[in-house]
């Protein structure tokens, strides 16, 4: 393991992810959202922080990126990708009866290289098919 949690292997990915996640949720909850849960996992696929604001309970994927020099964190969000998002989300919110309650999609983009790091939420990035919302 590398300093800071990460596999040397992964190229300091796997904490540079958590620095996004961690930067993410900070943003979030400065707008006035409460995150319930941070990467709800299953072997089919993952969701990064699930949040709340009023009614709404938003599943929310962070991507980050250290340049845009080969595209913007947001535009890695494929149909692939947020299919796993929601069968992850569908997953938690049985767990936690949110029924009745409004689901959504959101990504939250991170760009390290700039100081500070860019944040940028993309509410309804995604419908519940993975189709695209915003993008």
């Amino acid at each position: 393991m590398a300093a800071g949690g990460g596999d040397a292997r992964d190229g300091g990915r796997g904490a540079r992810g958590r620095a996004a996640e961690d930067l993410a949720a900070a943003f979030l909850e400065a707008q006035g959202y409460r995150v319930l849960a941070r990467n709800h996992r299953l072997r089919r696929g993952e969701v990064d922080l699930v949040c709340e604001r009023g009614e709404v309970v938003c599943f929310v994927e962070v991507r980050s990126r250290t340049g845009v020099a080969h595209g913007a964190p947001e535009e890695t969000v494929d149909r692939r990708k947020a299919r796993r998002v929601v069968l992850a989300a569908e997953d938690w919110a049985q767990r936690n009866d949110v029924a009745g309650r409004d689901l959504r999609f959101d990504v939250v983009a991170v760009t390290f290289g700039e100081e500070p790091p860019r944040v940028v939420h993309f509410p309804a990035a995604f419908d519940a098919g993975g189709g695209p919302g915003i993008f």
